[in-house]
């Protein structure tokens, strides 16, 4: 008989991880969150570090987007209102953050949902 592979408890890419499971994947595993931008951060004291805050329906997670990253994915950083962030769980004085190694704006999925419920908000009106 085959031993059994276990499978993480937590989803992985390209499945995006609800934000209250971010305690369940060790340090160092590889997610993808997926969130609404609440802040973005440049501080003139992190060398070009940019610290996000998304939000989905569970709660927050805090994204670091390293300079190099930030080059390469620049327009989403900048302009997204919805993101999808792969990288690395790091969690440091009990604060747990992803470590982007990709970034994609998806905010075209905000546009959709509109679009989805309009026919239910013309109903609403008089």
């Amino acid at each position: 008989m085959e031993p059994q592979i276990s499978q993480p408890a937590w989803p992985r890419p390209p499945v995006c991880l609800p934000h209250h499971m971010l305690h369940l994947p060790p340090e160092g595993a590889r997610v993808a969150v997926a969130g609404l931008v609440l802040v973005r951060q440049r501080p003139g004291t992190a060398k070009g570090v940019i610290f996000i805050t998304l939000e989905d329906e569970f709660g927050v997670c805090n994204v670091i987007v390293w300079q190099k990253i930030y080059q390469r994915f620049r327009r989403a950083v900048i302009a997204g209102r919805l993101l999808r962030v792969t990288g690395r769980m790091q969690r440091q004085s009990g604060v747990t953050h992803v470590v982007a190694e990709e970034v994609e704006d998806i905010s075209a999925m905000l546009d959709e949902l509109v679009r989805l419920h309009e026919p239910a908000r013309a109903a609403d009106q008089p």
